[in-house]
């Protein structure tokens, strides 16, 4: 059964809001897609309007240039989080990228058992399998040792599927 769910958005976007837009628990702001269709990152990214949405963005596109058939998509939408969680996909899952008030969080689903000469990771450190990076406001991250991570994961996942 499809839920009416609320989101705050700035009067700018007022307009695109509608029950239209709720799509099996899902919202889509600012979007005119049909009831079935999942959110996307775009969608996430758009909904985000404030340095959030600049991170999350301006990491994606670092994911794309280090691993071009990258998979993206949305995933684990719920009431609380209708547009769900980024993911970056291949052979696996490499990544994720959730946002928070204070941080946006990029998970590497395998990391501990990736090279981290740069010491990028600065989250989830003690955890046996992943780890993950936490970038806050005016914060920048290491693009070129971001990257390296995004290969060595994706390398990591067509090892382990050969």
């Amino acid at each position: 059964m499809a839920h009416k769910l609320l989101l705050s958005i700035s009067p700018s976007r007022a307009n695109f809001a509608s029950e239209s837009m709720v799509c099996h628990d899902r919202i889509t702001p600012g979007s005119d897609r049909l009831d079935n269709q999942v959110p996307t990152v775009d969608d996430i990214i758009d909904q985000l309007e404030d340095w959030r949405g600049d991170v999350l963005a301006r990491v994606r596109g670092l994911i794309k240039d280090a691993e071009p058939g990258v998979l993206e998509e949305t995933k684990w939408q719920k009431p609380t989080n209708p547009l769900g969680v980024a993911t970056w996909s291949v052979e696996g899952i490499i990544c994720t990228g959730e946002t928070y008030k204070d941080k946006v969080k990029f998970t590497f689903a395998k990391g501990a058992s990736l090279d981290d000469p740069e010491n990028v990771f600065n989250a989830s450190l003690d955890a046996n399998v992943r780890r993950a990076i936490d970038v806050r406001a005016g914060e920048e991250i290491d693009a070129p040792a971001f990257q390296a991570l995004v290969q060595a994961a994706a390398a990591l996942n067509r090892s382990t599927r050969s």
